[in-house]
């Protein structure tokens, strides 16, 4: 580990960024050339403690996730990345299609997307990334581990994946997510981990293998689903979507028609954010 090269280029990105490349107002009376300190720890989800500790030389070596989140916080590319991974004595990641690094291009639109719930998912559906209004529409996606990453897999498995959605319409995307599992056997960036899915799923779900063979097969994402909010109820949207040019991540934009009662749910609901609604 270089700490005195790591401590100066964490420095210089830091302070090539300014709050609205990623997300974050200005303010009339700002002094700080780029991002400050503690901002950086917080897109990171690290105290600024620690992250003063490196820009001072007095860390210890951060941990393979630390320099993930960092590497995502400063919105490097993938050369920048990986340099950041060597000088933090670690082996960056291999560089095969699918990359748990969200491509720059998505998060500086993601960024700026304050109104409306918007995350991005790699072709096997794990969320990468979520504002903060898609967090309190659908709870934290990026928590889960191991296969229960993939929206595929927690499908039919996890009931708590379902309580996002009306019962009337659980038939319409278990095949939906049967379809896209099938197309992302021979197309995804990581197909073996797809099929390591599929076999679990095989084992697990009896409802999987109903479906499965249906033989459907498709890649959309759906454009108008309702999604059950635990304390606002039905609120119907439409999604967007953006991809990158190898498909490989997807950025998902939910809107509402405006003068509807979903609009002003989810009105409601970025003003509230996580806090609990009284009755």
């Amino acid at each position: 580990m270089d700490r005195k090269a790591l401590a100066e280029f964490l420095r210089r990105r830091r302070e090539t960024l300014r709050p609205r490349d990623v997300g974050m107002a200005e303010g009339p009376r700002r002094r700080t050339q780029g991002l400050r300190r503690e901002e950086v720890a917080a897109l990171a989800g690290m105290s600024t403690d620690y992250y003063t500790r490196l820009e001072q030389q007095r860390g210890p070596q951060p941990s393979v996730q630390i320099a993930a989140a960092l590497a995502r916080a400063l919105r490097l590319t993938l050369d920048e990345r990986d340099h950041l991974f060597s000088l933090m004595g670690h082996n960056a990641p291999a560089r095969f299609l699918r990359s748990e690094h969200v491509a720059p291009t998505l998060m500086r639109v993601l960024d700026r997307l304050e109104d409306s719930p918007a995350l991005v998912l790699s072709d096997l559906a794990d969320t990468l990334a979520q504002n903060r209004l898609a967090t309190a529409l659908l709870g934290d996606q990026t928590q889960h581990t191991g296969l229960a990453r993939s929206a595929y897999y927690r499908w039919f498995t996890d009931p708590a994946e379902r309580a996002y959605y009306p019962e009337e319409d659980h038939e319409h995307h278990g095949r939906t997510q049967a379809a896209r599992l099938r197309a992302a056997l021979t197309n995804s960036s990581d197909t073996s981990r797809a099929a390591r899915i599929f076999a679990e799923l095989q084992e697990r779900s009896t409802e999987f293998v109903r479906l499965w063979e249906l033989q459907e097969v498709a890649l959309r994402y759906d454009e108008s689903k309702t999604i059950l909010h635990p304390q606002l109820g039905r609120i119907d949207v439409d999604g967007q979507v953006l991809f990158t040019d190898n498909r490989a991540q997807t950025l998902v934009v939910l809107t509402t028609r405006p003068g509807t009662e979903s609009h002003s749910k989810l009105e409601l609901l970025s003003v509230i954010g996580h806090q609990e609604l009284t009755p």
